[in-house]
């Protein structure tokens, strides 16, 4: 009953500072995102060396432990609803208590031999991930508890928390019996290095297994199948088999392989882009990848409990080496910089072009940013497995029932929660959605998936182009809003350029089936942009569509090869999205001479019923001359930096 204790409260524990951290390094990202520039709030990420704080601590009594596992929790339960700079700071001082917490807790571990913490601690993180793959599968792919009345579920868990907290004994008896004999631990550095990198990998990807799916298109139900199938299937070995049935070796190489296999993955996914401009429009495939690219997918999901296994051995060896809270708080502040630097390296595969200096060595490198955390990983997993190790047994048996029952709840979700789609009756006008989302972010820069939502379902659109919409990266909380507004929408969604490519995002969502999306990148000097062309099944007379989302400026070569793919004498096609570039632009006078604007054919003076006059308006909705305008609105900024744009055709 303690073991079950126990590791009901390293569950919370993990799982809260997953979330913490995410929200932390989103809320950091929104401020930049506002400014297209590195943001004074960058600062907030010194609180990521809270551990040198603990260079300070001789004896740490029970006040300070449960002072710092309170300051997580009730950190990880406020911080949703505060706006994002209060976010932000919450969610840092959560993730600095969590830091500091987390070392204390092994140091405690090592002089209790009679408690098994290093099986625990890996039952815990798993668990962790399951239930964050839970909640982001009940929220559509985004973390349920962190929305709405879902923050419910937050505070419950942190009452769970602190009853687990009190009756697992974790903040008493601490140094009470114990001289300075703890001074002379072993050498740690590499096992808190591997540590940080194993739940660095849990963080950028485990836990939000929405984001392997965006990597490569592949079905996020197979992705959820294949790989909660591996870890259920691990936690039967690990509770059945014997200790001695797990040769260090064999985890060597299982580890060696899910490193090569995360960045293989990765790779097939990353376009190669020419320097040339005449190689472009670039086409990037059609459809479902290919079968043999996915295959490396599901082959390194399938390796994916190597991770787990891997973190059981580094949680055992540093508890062998009964390390002091100095040389704790040193390797986990050097733990925290690797977290930091990797951080900093995701977040500028995609930012490149706002980074001086350093900036563009990133683009086309997210696979890389894998491959040395998982080689950083596996160094340390290599260290834990020379010197000795604390004993460890298998995992309890209720686990060998509790993981499949839980794997099988998030599938069950995920089944339940993805609407089962029917398209309506051809109707004879069709609504056209143009919306930059700005990322889920509202003008002043406050998240606002629902706000977002509401305009949406305000307008009932029958198709949507919709730009800024690469969200499932750290950088904007690993959430998946492609999907979450189109299964509360329910519609037919295209997420378009896959998030390894580095772009602004594009999506296509639709009340009609989309037919032969594909996506097409376009000649970039600076961050990379694509544009989707599909064709939308609405009835007898298909329509054509077109979403893109140019660069700063709109630039000319952008929208000329953008044109090329509409072609010359386009019908029934409409090609919409955030062209940054305004009405009185010669890019605007090349559109023109091939297509239409929707706004000016229904409001030939530019001034509609209501009185709005957009003349700067970069948001466009272009449509072939063989379509008839029936209306076309404009719904100010608010619930996103950009205007919603719509207009009405005859079918």
């Amino acid at each position: 009953m303690k073991d079950a204790r126990s590791i009901l409260l390293h569950t919370i524990l993990f799982l809260f500072f997953i979330q913490l951290l995410t929200d932390f390094v989103a809320a950091i990202y929104a401020f930049g995102l506002l400014g297209t520039s590195i943001p004074p709030e960058m600062g907030f990420v010194l609180l990521l060396f809270s551990p040198l704080l603990l260079l300070a601590v001789r004896k740490p009594g029970p006040r300070l432990l449960t002072a710092l596992f309170l300051i997580a929790l009730l950190a990880r339960v406020i911080e949703p609803a505060l706006p994002t700079r209060g976010r932000l700071i919450l969610s840092g001082l959560g993730v600095a208590a969590w830091l500091m917490l987390f070392p204390l807790l092994l140091w405690r571990a090592a002089r209790r031999p009679e408690e098994d913490a290093p099986r625990a601690l890996t039952a815990g993180l798993l668990l962790a991930t399951l239930t964050s793959a839970l909640l982001r599968a009940a929220g559509a792919g985004v973390d349920a508890s962190l929305m709405g009345w879902g923050q419910i579920v937050g505070w419950a868990l942190a009452a769970v928390g602190v009853w687990a907290w009190r009756r697992a004994g974790l903040g008493s008896g601490l140094g009470s019996e114990l001289g300075l004999e703890e001074e002379r631990g072993g050498w740690v550095m590499g096992l808190a290095l591997g540590v940080m990198a194993g739940l660095t990998l849990v963080y950028f990807a485990f836990a939000a297994p929405y984001v392997m799916a965006r990597w490569t298109g592949a079905d996020a139900w197979w992705v959820l199948l294949v790989m909660l199938a591996a870890w259920s299937l691990w936690m039967w070995a690990w509770v059945w088999l014997k200790q001695r049935a797990w040769h260090k070796d064999l985890l060597n190489v299982a580890i060696f392989l899910l490193a090569l296999m995360l960045f293989q993955t990765i790779n097939l996914f990353i376009p190669y882009f020419s320097a040339a401009p005449g190689d472009y429009p670039l086409p990037d495939g059609t459809g479902a990848p290919p079968l043999g690219e996915v295959f490396v997918l599901f082959v390194m999901l399938l390796f994916s409990p190597a991770l787990f296994a891997g973190m059981r051995r580094l949680f055992a060896a540093i508890l062998a080496r009964r390390p002091s809270i100095r040389q704790l708080a040193a390797a986990f502040a050097l733990a925290s910089a690797f977290l930091l630097a990797a951080i900093f390296a995701h977040v500028f595969t995609t930012t490149y072009d706002y980074i001086p200096v350093i900036g563009p060595w990133f683009r086309n490198r997210f696979d890389w940013v894998y491959l040395v955390v998982g080689i950083v990983f596996l160094a340390g997993v290599i260290e834990a497995g020379r010197g000795p190790r604390t004993a460890s047994g298998p995992a309890p048996r209720f686990l060998a029932a509790g993981v499949p029952v839980l794997a099988i709840l998030i599938l069950a979700t995920h089944g339940l929660i993805t609407p089962r789609l029917q398209p309506p009756a051809p109707q004879d006008a069709i609504t056209i959605l143009t919306y930059n989302i700005q990322q889920g972010y509202s003008a002043d820069g406050q998240r606002n998936y629902a706000g977002q939502l509401r305009v949406m379902q305000t307008i009932q659109p029958d198709i949507i182009g919709m730009q800024e919409t690469d969200a499932a990266r750290i950088a904007n909380g690993n959430d998946d809003i492609v999907r979450y507004f189109a299964d509360h929408l329910g519609m037919y969604s295209y997420y378009g350029p896959k998030t390894v490519a580095g772009t602004f995002g594009i999506a296509l969502l639709s009340r009609y089936p989309i037919l032969e999306p594909t996506t097409y990148y376009l000649y970039s000097e600076g961050e990379q942009v694509a544009a989707i062309d599909a064709v939308i099944d609405v009835g007898d007379q298909p329509l054509r569509v077109l979403v893109t989302h140019l660069g700063n400026g709109g630039p000319m070569i952008q929208q000329q090869q953008f044109l090329e793919l509409v072609g010359t004498t386009p019908r029934r096609a409409v090609a919409l999205g955030d062209f940054n570039f305004r009405p009185d632009t010669p890019q605007y006078a090349l559109t023109t001479r091939t297509l239409l604007d929707s706004w000016t054919v229904r409001w030939p003076d530019w001034r509609d019923d209501q009185g709005q006059e957009p003349r700067d308006k970069i948001d466009h909705i272009f449509i072939s001359p063989d379509l008839r305008v029936i209306d076309a609105r404009y719904y100010p900024e608010g619930p996103s930096d950009h205007p919603a744009v719509t207009a009405t055709v005859k079918r």
